[in-house]
């Protein structure tokens, strides 16, 4: 199970370079139910993903380079590319949880996203966000990424 919140963010960090990041790209072979091919670095999956917005059934099975490559061609719609970076929260929040910064590249690049996974809907609904967290896109489906691969770039949002 999938639990997060999700927000923009207008201003990026100014220390973002020193955190950690992954390099992503992903394509969606269906939107509905989410199926959806992911390259994290070196590393390939399929996810399935069920219908939901603040909590939703999630499975990742693990793909070689080959298989992800082949998939890829299948894919419909707008290939996603952007850098994930793995921020802490400030003190006084829960030290499990971790911002995953979204920074989209082009086409849609000018989004900026900020993810916090839970272990609860109580504890996401009780989540107050940092104040640089702009606003609260969680239960609007418009920003999730297999809604964005249908789309031809930022300037459709």
């Amino acid at each position: 199970m999938e639990i997060e919140r999700k927000f923009l963010i207008s201003k990026l960090p100014e220390n973002l370079h020193q955190y950690p990041f992954h390099e992503l790209e992903q394509a969606y072979l269906c939107t509905d139910p989410v199926v959806r091919i992911r390259r994290s670095d070196d590393s390939y999956y399929l996810t399935y993903k069920s219908r939901g917005l603040l909590a939703r059934e999630e499975a990742n099975l693990p793909l070689h380079a080959e298989g992800y490559a082949h998939l890829l061609t299948k894919a419909d719609g707008t290939v996603i590319r952007k850098k994930r970076y793995l921020l802490p929260l400030p003190k006084g929040y829960p030290s499990q949880l971790v911002i995953e910064l979204d920074v989209f590249e082009a086409p849609f690049q000018g989004l900026v996203l900020a993810e916090v996974e839970f272990s609860s809907e109580e504890q996401a609904l009780a989540f107050t966000p940092p104040a640089w967290f702009g606003q609260d896109v969680t239960f609007s489906k418009k920003y999730h990424n297999s809604r964005l691969s249908c789309l031809g770039g930022i300037q459709e949002l």
